[in-house]
């Protein structure tokens, strides 16, 4: 529960973005994340912090800005909100809500490591605090769910609690809530990402009893009692991402909503997320989409007690060949083994997985054919989808075939993963490397 008393920090920060339950619009205009991103940098390199902020030698000391990104007399009204932070604290108090400003020590460093700059400058909370540094799968999908989707969601849900991996999701309708309430309903823990209502979601029927128990927590960025807006909903969706170990995505539309916008933003921007999706019993177009941009199949049920294990196995096969990134064309990789770093350089997001240098470019491209060949594809498709010359794509490709790691169909000419053989190879090169 929030204490009256902030630190002077996170007072400050507060006072520079918060909106105090008030039209954002509405004059002075709480600093956005980029503008509040400026004034940080200002602060850092002229050796202060927020809390100097507070002083009342601030008013002169801020009309050194001269960027026209922050206005110093605007940046002064602010910081004179006094009364009105100390009439939103005494309310977020009687609420059971707390606070974390992006200089807390409790702050997630998950957001600050994945997401640097575009981490939220301020976190609402209400629940169990300890439940931000946990990690876990985050899974999301649409709203407009069918029936095998939300099956499904619930069935990954309970496997998550019975296997003590926490479940991390939006809270949104459909697949969100469905995954939220299905590990909560089977004694599990849950983080819920909101995008609006949080001092509404704090006393909901269906979360009350699991926040009170200490098994569920509910965040959000924005004001706790701001309404929905589908700027803020496609906003906190990274933040998602980067507070789990993995991600799956149930279902998703093509090139629109915020599940595609959100996968879509992590498989280009954030490449220590693994992302997976699901591709059986029936593959969406979504998630074909997003499998073919990048994600991965998730693990097949039944998965009995090794959920966790499974997905570790399909993240370190694919993306942790060498380093924490290997990129997808023919010139990249020629650049990532030329120039290798030190192993004291080399970053692993994921400790239990091993990394291992490959040999040659084959071997470090090999993991990124077999991800897009979870499904028969032509040559044509495949090097159109990596981004490589089809005719440097056919050797790797035939050498894979020789190994006995890809088939080759006939009628249509396609080629397809062999999965026993690939993942006896694959997890032979791994230790065999390590």
């Amino acid at each position: 529960m929030l204490n009256h008393v902030l630190p002077p920090d996170t007072q400050a920060i507060l006072l520079l973005c918060a909106s105090f339950g008030q039209n954002r619009q509405l004059e002075p205009q709480p600093l956005t994340l980029s503008e509040y991103n400026f004034l940080a940098e200002w602060l850092r390199e002229n050796q202060m912090r927020p809390a100097d902020l507070l002083e009342t030698t601030a008013k002169q000391q801020l009309q050194e800005i001269t960027d026209s990104k922050v206005n110093p007399n605007r940046l002064v009204a602010l910081l004179e909100r006094g009364a009105m932070l100390s009439l939103a604290v005494e309310k977020w108090t009687s609420q059971g809500l707390w606070v974390l400003g992006r200089s807390d020590t409790n702050y997630p460093k998950r957001l600050k490591q994945r997401l640097r700059h575009l981490a939220p400058a301020i976190i609402y909370g209400v629940g169990n605090m300890e439940l931000l540094s946990t990690g876990g799968l985050a899974i999301v999908g649409s709203r407009d769910v069918d029936e095998e989707g939300l099956g499904y969601t619930q069935r990954v849900a309970q496997t998550c609690a019975a296997q003590e991996i926490q479940v991390i999701s939006g809270g949104a309708r459909g697949v969100d809530q469905a995954a939220m309430l299905g590990v909560l309903d089977a004694g599990g823990t849950a983080l819920g990402v909101l995008a609006d209502s949080l001092s509404k979601a704090a006393v909901n029927s269906k979360y009350r009893s699991n926040i009170r128990e200490g098994r569920l927590l509910l965040i959000s960025s924005y004001d706790p009692d701001a309404g929905f807006n589908t700027g803020n909903a496609m906003g906190r969706n990274k933040y998602i991402y980067a507070l789990a170990d993995y991600a799956l995505v149930v279902s998703s539309s093509v090139g629109k909503g915020g599940t595609w916008a959100g996968a879509a933003e992590v498989l280009q921007r954030f490449k220590d997320i693994p992302v997976f999706v699901r591709m059986h019993p029936n593959i969406l177009e979504g998630n074909q989409q997003l499998y073919n941009m990048g994600a991965k199949p998730f693990p097949v049920e039944p998965w009995n007690d090794s959920l966790r294990e499974l997905l570790a196995t399909a993240g370190s096969c694919i993306e942790s060949v060498q380093t924490a990134e290997i990129k997808t064309t023919h010139q990249e990789i020629a650049e990532t083994i030329t120039d290798q770093p030190s192993q004291s350089e080399i970053v692993n997001p994921h400790p239990q997985e091993v990394l291992y240098r490959p040999k040659d470019i084959y071997e470090a491209v090999l993991p990124f054919i077999l991800n897009h060949l979870q499904q028969p594809m032509d040559a044509k498709s495949l090097a159109e989808s990596l981004n490589v010359r089809q005719s440097q794509l056919e050797d790797w490709l035939k050498r894979a075939v020789d190994e006995g790691k890809v088939r080759k169909t006939h009628k249509p000419v396609a080629y397809v993963v062999n999965k026993s053989a690939t993942q006896l190879s694959l997890l032979s090169d791994i230790l065999h490397h390590s």
